[in-house]
């Protein structure tokens, strides 16, 4: 069986003593999901923002062959 599909958020929130933290990454299987991860560390925050990261590949860092390669052609 495979694992449930996770979507990251990027959330743009205020906390309770009023700092804005900005690209706050959390995972979750929906957005009222990744709220109520975030809620559950950052209590009595206000969200400014949320950014959906659905579907986006990481690409692997580049190695020195493959640098190597770009630069010799």
């Amino acid at each position: 069986m495979f694992a449930p599909a996770l979507t990251k958020y990027a959330f743009r929130i205020r906390t309770r003593v009023g700092l804005v933290v900005d690209n706050l990454m959390i995972h979750g299987q929906d957005e009222d999901d990744a709220q109520r991860k975030l809620r559950q560390i950052y209590r009595d925050c206000e969200i400014l923002g949320c950014v959906c990261h659905h579907g986006a590949v990481r690409t692997p860092p580049a190695n020195f062959e493959d640098v190597l390669s770009i630069i010799t052609r």
